[in-house]
């Protein structure tokens, strides 16, 4: 969330991408970081052990909500 807010403050669009199980991390973080509206996109959990294959299909998953939160 640093860097989603970082680059925002700068004027250029960004969204964080976080595993399901930081939700509430990437909440706290926001907040504390004073920019309720940093976006953030969460994929499926785990990532670490994901292989090749399951990892591009937790980013197909997602892209458009990507692209729609990076165009709003």
């Amino acid at each position: 969330m640093h860097d989603t807010v970082w680059f925002e403050i700068q004027g250029l669009p960004a969204v964080s991408i976080a595993s399901s199980e930081f939700a509430e991390a990437a909440e706290v973080q926001r907040r504390a970081l004073g920019m309720e509206g940093a976006r953030y996109i969460l994929v499926d959990h785990p990532i670490q052990d994901a292989t090749d294959d399951e990892m591009r299909a937790k980013a197909q998953a997602v892209v458009d909500h990507v692209v729609a939160a990076l165009t709003v």
